[in-house]
């Protein structure tokens, strides 16, 4: 896949693809706090190799497109991926982090989380987009629900938050289901600019 440049911003957030120049910015940047780990299943600490082996790879698959989220200031907040993508049966899966819990519940997350589903559809010509979420992480499931993700199903009690198990949830849209949410949107904003 040839890389695909994209920028979006609002209210001075910024969602654009990566660049070779952000590989340090990166690395600083990825230090999620114990609560990001914890509903993303994630961990803290990486070393600066391998941090910038992993963005180099990034920068270089074919069956990826990464995606930043910065502050009004340029920082990195966090990303939104789309990954492993099968070409053949145009599937692929979405993930994304914001990398301090500061920034959870401000609407930054659920605005990257749309742009990077259309990106998927209109860009890439995906026909499904699926994730994995865990059932204690209900903010991320409602935005995932409001951008029209729908529940598959379960992998029962398979991860641990601390003591109590939880669901690791697979949603999943297909290219029709947004299409109808794309077509229900503009009428949406047609009658409200009526």
């Amino acid at each position: 896949m040839k890389h695909i440049e994209r920028i979006w911003q609002k209210d001075g957030y910024t969602l654009r693809s990566i660049r070779a120049e952000d590989a340090e910015a990166y690395c600083a940047a990825l230090r999620m706090d114990p609560e990001v780990d914890r509903l993303t299943g994630s961990r803290s600490s990486f070393t600066r190799g391998e941090v910038l082996a992993y963005f180099h790879r990034c920068l270089e698959a074919d069956d990826r497109a990464d995606f930043l989220i910065l502050d009004p200031e340029g920082r990195i907040l966090g990303e939104s991926v789309v990954n492993e993508i099968d070409w053949e049966v145009r599937c692929g899966n979405f993930r994304i982090a914001l990398f301090g819990s500061d920034s959870c519940g401000k609407g930054i997350g659920s605005w990257a989380v749309g742009l990077t589903r259309d990106f998927a559809f209109e860009a890439l010509g995906l026909h499904r987009l699926e994730l994995d979420v865990f059932s204690f992480n209900p903010r991320a499931i409602r935005a995932y629900e409001k951008a029209g993700f729908r529940r598959e199903g379960a992998r029962r009690e398979a991860v641990l938050d601390g003591t109590a198990y939880g669901d690791d949830i697979l949603m999943a849209i297909l290219e029709d289901e947004w299409r109808e949410l794309k077509r229900t949107q503009q009428i949406e904003e047609r009658a409200f600019e009526l």
